[in-house]
């Protein structure tokens, strides 16, 4: 296996750029793995978020199922498999809709701590759009290159 050197700037430096999309997919894996946790150990914590469109029934085993998933995710993306970005694009989906409803309750005293304070509940949203491209980044090169070169 050959590996490619990442283009360099003059002064021999990598650009920013680069090195942002290559750490990007590992920043995202810590927080999926982290978030992951959470929710397997401390379910309650997420009960408060869940949408209300939702059988209540369904919630507990929702919360463990998205956990699982944020976590089998970190490991994709930290391995750069070819289904890591397409999996953590949709986990990144199914989640929206809690966000979302986390942000309709915020300042309502629905949830706990700082997630009923409206600029931290609406100002996560916008957060799923850099971490879609993180996800994106993960993506095997156009070229058949191996991941582990890039």
């Amino acid at each position: 296996m050959t590996t490619r050197k990442p283009p360099r700037r003059p002064g021999g430096t990598v650009h920013p750029v680069r090195t942002l999309r290559l750490r990007a997919p590992h920043f995202l894996a810590a927080m999926f793995a982290s978030s992951g946790i959470v929710h397997l150990v401390r379910p309650q914590a997420f009960a408060a978020i869940m949408p209300r469109a939702l059988p209540e029934r369904h919630h507990k085993n929702l919360i463990y199922l998205s956990g699982l998933a944020e976590l089998v995710c970190a490991g994709g993306l930290l391995r750069r498999a070819a289904w890591a970005a397409p999996a953590s694009v949709a986990v990144l989906g199914a989640v929206f809709p809690a966000n979302l409803q986390m942000a309709l309750d915020a300042g309502s005293g629905r949830n706990p701590g700082a997630a009923d304070t409206r600029l931290v509940a609406w100002g996560r949203l916008p957060l799923q759009i850099p971490m879609v491209w993180a996800a994106l980044q993960s993506r095997p090169p156009a070229d058949g290159t191996p991941s582990a070169a890039r």
